[in-house]
């Protein structure tokens, strides 16, 4: 839904230091991103007027990271909390917007929540029940369900510390109104710092209500201070993943031993296998089978293709009906028609293989294009690299390349050409040829003995 009156606030100016991290908090990964990444793109979903982010600490590297987003950059120069950081961003908000504050570090947070928030009347905030509230600011409601007050842990009387709904930071207001609240607060506090949820009381005394809107997962406000965290948030992430898969009918089998750090699409009856780790953008058609231990980062593969253990395939374009693998590597530019077969130890770049072609085991093909129906047996090498520029292989239709063969580029190996095992071939080999290059003179040396060991 858009919100052409919303302006998102994302304070993002903390270093981080329980992280021991030389950059910025908000940086860190999560889920194959940086955090910061998952509050801008469910910011984004909101459609909001503008997206503020206050940035501090390593602002210079955070604003680098996401220069290409549309996205107003407000420099936090000293942090003197976050009542002081939304200040900053304010004076380019008009007075008559509404205001949502998030925060870089609680990435988990979701639309869903977030709407309900921004479409509540006058100021909202976002709570949270803990089974363990200890060290959280309790929400106190009125008889009416208000907000009447958000007392401090410390501060907190008995009863008080019997609340078990605390507050999460989050909130939505006028930005009139939040401009003139946060001119009134004081840093007259343990920290010394303007703190952001004393607008809360300044507004209840104004006699303005307060809403409270409880989150419904303590997960999605969970905020992320040092590794131990950024690792639960993490599972929390990949759960998410997992079941939006699931939920689009693929077959994993074991949710919680599967990694996404992007976006998969998948078509029907897809089965994935433990271990698994899925980066950038990926697409799996109907049938596909994904073993163990795989990583695919960028690809797209077919219908009934078949991915062995262990195997890692990048940028490349998977055919249908494909068997690859196990301990296959498919890099960039990789194209396989479809029918093709990739074997255990074959490591293929910049290279296309028609319809029918397969290398079984322990081959290396790069910059090659290799044709129809095309044998290419263990041990075969395009030499493509001389110390200065890459050259292209060309082999045609039916061709048979025999067992630890290598091919000399620039070269052509013609259709239904058939080149003998052991063959350097630096000339192209014709059409419906056996070409054979081998050194001469085998011969055998009686006596010889192999050299003896230094002791």
């Amino acid at each position: 839904m858009s919100h052409p009156n919303l302006h998102v606030v994302i304070l993002a100016a903390g270093r981080g230091t329980r992280m021991r991290s030389s950059q910025p908090k908000v940086l860190q990964p999560l889920g194959g991103r940086p955090m910061l990444a998952h509050v801008l793109e469910t910011a984004q979903a909101l459609a909001p007027a503008a997206i503020h982010v206050v940035v501090g600490h390593g602002a210079e590297s955070v604003q680098a990271r996401f220069d290409a987003l549309p996205l107003r950059w407000v420099l936090q120069a000293e942090q003197r909390g976050t009542g002081h950081a939304v200040q900053q961003a304010l004076p380019a908000i008009p007075d008559d917007a509404r205001v949502l504050v998030l925060y870089g570090d609680v990435p988990l947070i979701t639309e869903h929540t977030l709407t309900q928030l921004v479409d509540t009347d006058g100021p909202a905030l976002l709570s949270v029940v803990l089974p363990d509230p200890s060290g959280y600011g309790r929400i106190v409601r009125d008889d009416d369900g208000a907000v009447s007050a958000i007392v401090e842990h410390k501060d907190a009387s008995a009863e008080q510390r019997a609340i078990d709904e605390t507050n999460t930071g989050v909130l939505a207001a006028s930005a009139g109104r939040l401009k003139q609240w946060l001119s009134r607060i004081t840093s007259d506090n343990a920290q010394g710092e303007l703190y952001l949820t004393d607008v809360v009381g300044l507004a209840v005394s104004d006699g303005v209500t307060v809403q409270a809107l409880q989150a419904s997962d303590v997960d999605e406000v969970a905020g992320v201070n040092d590794r131990r965290q950024l690792a639960q948030a993490e599972r929390v992430l990949q759960r998410r993943a997992a079941d939006a898969l699931l939920q689009a009918g693929a077959t994993l089998l074991d949710p919680a031993r599967f990694d996404q750090r992007g976006r998969v699409a998948v078509g029907e009856d897809v089965v994935i296998d433990i271990n698994a780790v899925f980066e950038g953008d990926v697409e799996l058609g109907d049938g596909v089978e994904i073993g163990p231990n795989c990583v695919i980062r960028n690809a797209r593969i077919g219908d009934g293709t078949v991915v062995h253990a262990n195997t890692v395939i990048e940028d490349a374009d998977i055919g249908p009906s494909c068997q690859i693998g196990p301990f296959a590597r498919l890099r960039p530019g990789t194209v396989l028609v479809g029918d093709n077969r990739i074997g255990n130890f074959v490591e293929t770049k910049k290279a296309r293989l028609d319809t029918g072609a397969k290398a079984g085991h322990l081959a290396y093909l790069g910059d090659a294009t290799i044709g129809k129906r095309v044998n290419v047996s263990a041990g075969v090498i395009t030499c493509n690299y001389d110390g200065a520029n890459k050259h292209q292989t060309v082999v045609g239709d039916d061709a048979f390349i025999g067992t630890d063969s290598q091919l000399v580029a620039p070269v052509t190996v013609g259709d239904r050409a058939y080149i003998a095992a052991g063959s350097t071939i630096t000339r192209n080999a014709p059409d419906d040829a056996l070409t054979i290059c081998r050194a001469r003179g085998q011969k055998s040396i009686a006596g010889w003995r192999k050299p003896a060991k230094n002791t």
